[in-house]
């Protein structure tokens, strides 16, 4: 698949806005803007000539009613010409890796040669709906033929009308949150409280590392936040003081008698945005733009949501890996989306599972044993944070690096996704 018509697709850059919990830092700062920023910054940092970006993809999750298309606001900036091409997509929180898998496509194909993929997301700001009732009301009032009419339609609404109607983090099909999922494969899966803080005690240490050392600053552009411009250049959400005891006092999220998964061992609500360049290895090297790595494989997969939503990494890896024609044990660099560690832990169980492979591949051998030397090496979600549309680009950025830095010859991404998805990405390094 890296391949395509014989056409590498290489990962020249990548860079993010700090990621923020809702309601913090970034408040005030709507998703267009924050995926501005990411851009903006990467243009800077790899003195692209924009115009030579032909394409922007975008993945955003709960989309402005107003501005839909995020990704077409992004390539009106005006270092851009008004002609590049734009479209944003939705795989809940795979977003923006299924960006930078179509990205890789319309390279690989011959379509274009130089695309800026990335995602966002601002849960600080989520579209609050009327109820249906109240639109056909509106809607009516709005074709009424004279005040009297207007006014007469309006009448009919009741209290119960005005009760303002906002995205649920819920599965249509079933009713249940992620957080209800996760807790019901905790239970399936048997993974203690105690496995899932300490996973999550892992996230924040090693973010907290990650963060004074450097290395997840350098990922960073700095915001800066209107109207008194102070810039915002870390994510807020990392404890690096967390320790167990804080832990195991916090109570069950979703099942208050019987649960083990909290606050404290899921991601939070998180704005934030990421991007990243990709462009064929021929542009590359004739632009000067020497490649991180190259997009190997990926892969997708689904499984019904009303059984273990977020088991659908397990699926998608191995196809992952068969594609790129790799096996687990090669992997050098991993970096695995922490919706929540109930979710994580699952995941890993079944990779690990000769049982599991046979009932549910179809193999004689599990997927691969884990290595946690090479996974989330500098934390993961659960302290850095998870703006839905935003996470994939962030992972595959931090694993070019990672890669880059450990010398490793190939590198892996993995999400679980809203619907029962669940997506996976292997790198190649650039040699």
């Amino acid at each position: 698949m890296g391949m395509g018509n014989g056409r590498r697709v290489a990962i020249v850059a990548g860079c993010r806005t700090p990621f923020a919990k809702a309601g913090t830092d970034f408040g005030e700062v709507g998703a267009i803007d924050l995926a501005k920023a990411a851009v903006l910054e990467l243009l800077h940092r790899t003195e692209v000539d924009p115009a030579l970006v032909e394409q922007v993809v975008f993945g955003q999750v709960i989309q402005s009613v107003l501005a839909p298309n995020i990704a077409r606001e992004v390539s009106l900036l005006p270092q851009f010409p008004r002609t590049v091409a734009a479209h944003t997509v939705n795989r809940a929180c795979s977003s923006s890796c299924q960006a930078v898998a179509e990205a890789h496509d319309q390279i690989a194909l011959g379509l274009a040669d130089v695309v800026i993929a990335g995602g966002a997301e601002s849960l600080s700001d989520v579209p609050v709906l009327h109820s249906r009732r109240l639109s056909a009301l509106l809607v009516e009032a709005a074709r009424a033929k004279s005040l009297h009419a207007r006014l007469g339609t309006l009448a009919r609404a009741r209290p119960r009308d005005l009760v303002p109607v906002t995205p649920a983090i819920a599965e249509p099909s079933t009713g249940m949150t992620m957080g209800e999922s996760a807790e019901k494969m905790a239970k399936e899966n048997a993974i203690t409280r105690d496995a899932q803080d300490r996973l999550a005690l892992r996230s924040h240490k090693l973010a907290a590392q990650g963060a004074a050392d450097g290395r997840l600053a350098a990922e960073i552009a700095p915001v800066f936040v209107a109207p008194r411009f102070e810039p915002v250049t870390s994510d807020n959400g990392i404890r690096a003081d967390a320790d167990l005891g804080q832990m195991a006092k916090l109570r069950p999220a979703f099942d208050r008698r019987h649960g083990t998964v909290t606050a404290g061992n899921s991601s939070p609500l998180t704005d934030g945005a990421a991007a990243v360049l990709l462009m064929s290895d021929t542009a590359a090297r004739a632009c000067g733009s020497a490649p991180l790595a190259y997009v190997r494989s990926y892969a997708v997969a689904a499984v019904d949501p009303a059984g273990q939503l977020l088991m659908g990494p397990a699926y998608a890896v191995p196809k992952a890996l068969d594609r790129a024609g790799i096996a687990w044990r090669d992997l050098g660099v991993v970096e695995m989306h922490e919706a929540f560690a109930a979710q994580v832990l699952s995941n890993v169980q079944a990779l690990e599972s000769r049982a599991w492979a046979a009932e549910h591949l179809g193999r004689g051998e599990p997927v691969g044993e884990v290595d946690w030397d090479v996974v989330n090496v500098m934390g993961g979600s659960i302290a850095i944070g998870h703006p839905f549309g935003a996470t994939g680009a962030r992972l595959t950025t931090t694993a070019v690096n990672e890669m880059r830095r450990r010398g490793a010859e190939f590198g892996l991404v993995s999400v679980c996704a809203q619907g029962g998805m669940g997506f996976a990405m292997v790198l190649e390094a650039a040699r």
